[in-house]
């Protein structure tokens, strides 16, 4: 399981999982973009290259998934894979594939992220990082 949608009252809470820090964070931006439609059905027409540095991986989860929304909001785009990313010394590097968000019919809307309850964690299968965004 790559992630799951816990309840939470007027915005989306999930718990996205990894075996290692890299794919958690990636399971994190993929959860956060199914709530606005499927991902898997978005054609990786594009390429953008991200570098996001911080000062633990709870800010950096945090700058990694408000850059994406950045990137959806100004660029007009939706995101079908983020592929690539490496993480060393709470600094990211990876590449968004994605699409002209004018081809795709969304089903919600994301308005920002929040530090609320955002958990990153180490767990014996690998990492799981726990987010709410506002809808």
């Amino acid at each position: 399981m790559k992630y799951k949608y816990l309840p939470h009252t007027s915005e989306a809470k999930f718990i996205a999982y990894g075996k290692n820090i890299d794919e958690v964070f990636r399971n994190s931006a993929l959860a956060m973009f199914n709530i606005l439609g499927e991902t898997t059905k978005v054609k990786p027409k594009k390429e953008l290259n991200i570098k996001i540095k911080a000062k633990s991986y709870e800010s950096l989860l945090y700058d990694f998934l408000d850059e994406l929304l950045f990137l959806h909001d100004t660029k007009r785009i939706f995101v079908h894979d983020v592929k690539n990313i490496k993480i060393k010394d709470f600094e990211l590097t990876g590449t968004v594939e994605c699409d002209d968000l004018k081809n795709y019919e969304l089903k919600s809307e994301l308005k920002a992220i929040t530090y609320n309850g955002m958990i990153i964690r180490k767990t014996k299968k690998g990492y799981e990082a726990t987010v709410v965004v506002d809808i």
